[in-house]
Parts: C-alpha cells; structure tokens; sequence
C-alpha cells in the first residue's frame, strides 16, 4: 500500500471490474488468444493490449483487413461469455462491496452486461446496484464517459468520486473525469508507474460512512 489519502472523503466509490474487483485474466487470454492466433497476431505483444477496454475498441485498433469488428467482437463477447473458469474475486473485494453502502458505488465496466453479469456471479460478488457497461457508453476507456455516467447515476460529481482501477487505460478515464485514483495491483505481473496510491487487495482497508453519508477509507 502506498500513501493513501484517509483524510478525504467521498461522494461514492466507481470502480472497474476486470483486474480490479475480480481477476478475469486467465479466461480473457484464452479466448483472445485463440482469436489472435487466427488473426496470426503476435500472442506476447497482442494480450497486454486487450485489457480495460471494449472489445470492439480492440478490435477496430487493429485496423485488419477484411475484419468487421462488430461481428468479431460479438464472437468474442460469445466466448469469454462460456469461458469463466477461473475468474476469481480479488482477495477482499466481496466483503469489501458488501461493506458498502448500494447507492454509494457502481461498477464502471468495459464488458458488454452478459458478460459482467457471468463473471460476477463466478467470482463470488453480488450484482451491484448501479452498474455502466460497454453498452452504456459511446466510446470506451481511456475516455471517461463511463465513469462521468457511473458518478451521474450516484447522484454525485465525478470531482466527487474515488476510482478503483488496475490499468492505464482505466486510471487516465478516471484522472480525465476528474475523480480521484485508487490502483489496485493485485493482478499486475510489472509495476505500473503511477502517481496515485496503490493497494495489493482490499484485506488492508474498510470504509467509514460520515454523519452526512459520505464514504472515507480506513486502514484495517
């Protein structure tokens, strides 16, 4: 854990999913993985790239020939639906969302809705009360139209908000709505060079709700 800020209050919580509140890693890679194979993409530079992002953004980056990325991405959505073996809570993350308040905090996701749902129920964490996915945004992380939708729908600024996220991606939509940053490194295999406090899990910390419902994390 590096230097969290338990002095500020928030607003509510948003946070990511895959990498974040449930590792997905194992399942993801394997379904791209065969996909990129067929694709004779470069396994070991490809996989890092998919992560904390739509798969029809993925997709499109790529610029392949003779792809459409929506019947792609549908194909992949289909698979990664079937493939949830393995995907695990993050170590702490189901008490800690439990701890929560329901109208405090959303998940803000890159995974269409039946796919969040499959691999929420696999790991363990309870469908939340709010929730943004890839349906719900016109254009995915890095830009932070999901978590400025995730703070709307608490009622609550983004200025307002602490971001849990693992990835670049995710921790640049969180900075570009104005929210505050929490990493989690948890599933991380190299640093990621950040400014913002990290956490390994969610077994270090609990929250503390304020007379006036806002919501401050306390060290365990």
């Amino acid at each position: 854990m590096s230097h969290p800020d338990f002095i500020k209050s928030y607003a509510g919580f948003l946070f990511d999913m895959d990498g974040t509140i449930l590792n997905s890693i194992a399942a993801a890679e394997r379904v791209w993985g065969r996909w990129a194979l067929r694709q004779g993409l470069d396994l070991e530079a490809f996989l890092p790239t998919m992560h904390g992002k739509r798969g029809i953004d993925t997709i499109s980056g790529l610029n392949l020939p003779g792809i459409d990325p929506v019947t792609e991405a549908e194909e992949i959505l289909r698979g990664e639906i079937e493939d949830v073996e393995g995907v695990i809570a993050i170590d702490g993350a189901a008490d800690f969302l439990a701890s929560l308040p329901p109208n405090r905090w959303a998940i803000v996701t890159s995974a269409p809705i039946d796919l969040a749902r499959a691999r929420l129920a696999t790991a363990g964490i309870p469908q939340p009360t709010i929730m943004v996915t890839a349906e719900d945004v016109s254009v995915g992380k890095p830009d932070p139209q999901g978590y400025l939708l995730g703070a709307e729908r608490i009622g609550a600024s983004a200025s307002e908000m602490l971001v849990f996220e693992d990835v670049q991606a995710g921790v640049a939509a969180g900075e570009a709505a104005g929210a505050d940053v929490m990493v989690i490194t948890a599933t991380h295999q190299h640093v990621l060079a950040t400014q913002h406090p990290t956490l390994l899990d969610y077994r270090q910390i609990a929250v503390k709700t304020t007379a006036d419902g806002r919501l401050t994390i306390v060290a365990r």
